[in-house]
């Protein structure tokens, strides 16, 4: 499965300015070293960003966080340790329902929504683990955030280790003569058409969700299914996985539970959408620009 170019424009939630910084999460000695005046903590309304006065991503101090908050180490900025805090409760609902997520999405700087992404991964995810999935012992912290471990056996624990974990998905396009299938799920705005996605479920490659996902949603065998770009998605924590692929038989049949409509899409017709702006036209709304599809439609329109 090959790559094909892709434009060079950002991508929401990728290219993070942050430097991991592996070393410094596996070596207790080198983390606690770093957790002086100068970290800085990203602040955070749950899982929600502060923000500060010029727009962007607020951040204080170790000073101002509760010494009870188990905190994520980000990384280093500008040899600065940087951390979030792992709230009280993790994501209690989807990505659709919190308009506020939306509005930041579009006001932040690129880098700052990469930090951003990344950070909401992490701390909803062990906000939603504090507890053991084998044997249910409270869990600990661990390697700066990049780990959770059960308790030892002598403390009551399995000593199982849990690690964040990233669900990959796919997002596709599929051409027929010069036409694109896109869809529209139930929670869409009117007109919103977008590009079919799914999981990879296990036991499948890549290639194969794409087939299957097209088949189920909307009746269509596809095939000649190429690798495009991804995107790291933090609602909760996804990888997307764009792809394109090719249909010879264009008859729909729409998976009601799904989808509440698909249809096929001309060249002219999505260039008119595209150049409507955030309304669009009378046929359907452009995906939003922090989403994969929308970089995957212009790139099929574009090349």
């Amino acid at each position: 499965m090959g790559g094909e170019a892709f434009p060079s424009a950002p991508i929401a939630f990728a290219g993070s300015p942050i430097d991991r910084a592996d070393n410094i999460r596996v070596d207790p000695d080198a983390l606690a070293g770093h957790m002086n005046w100068r970290a800085r903590v990203l602040k955070l309304d749950g899982l929600l960003p502060d923000i500060d006065e010029t727009g962007g991503l607020a951040w204080g101090t170790l000073a101002d966080v509760d010494p009870e908050t188990e905190l994520v180490f980000l990384g280093l900025r500008d040899d600065k340790a940087c951390f979030a805090p792992v709230p009280d409760i993790g994501a209690t609902g989807p990505a659709y329902a919190m308009p506020r997520a939306w509005q930041l999405m579009q006001q932040l700087r690129a880098e700052d929504l990469a930090i951003y992404g990344g950070a909401r991964s992490l701390v909803d995810w062990h906000a939603r683990h504090q507890f053991c999935a084998r044997c249910g012992s409270r869990t600990l912290l661990t390697k700066g955030g990049w780990q959770r471990d059960c308790r030892p056996e002598d403390q009551g624990g399995c000593a199982a280790q849990h690690f964040p974990r990233t669900d990959p998905v796919t997002i596709m396009l599929v051409e027929h003569e010069d036409k694109l299938l896109l869809g529209r799920q139930p929670r869409f705005p009117p007109r919103m058409y977008s590009a079919l996605a799914g999981f990879v479920e296990p036991g499948e490659t890549i290639e194969e969700a794409v087939a299957r996902e097209i088949w189920e949603e909307a009746g269509v065998r596809a095939r000649d299914v190429k690798y495009i770009a991804s995107q790291p998605w933090p609602f909760p924590s996804q990888m997307m996985i764009g792809c394109t692929s090719v249909t010879d038989d264009p008859e729909l049949t729409i998976d009601e539970t799904e989808l509440d409509d698909a249809r096929w899409f001309t060249r002219a017709e999505l260039e008119d959408a595209r150049r409507a702006g955030p309304d669009g036209n009378e046929q359907m709304i452009f995906p939003q620009k922090f989403a994969i599809a929308h970089h995957l439609i212009a790139w099929w329109l574009d090349r």
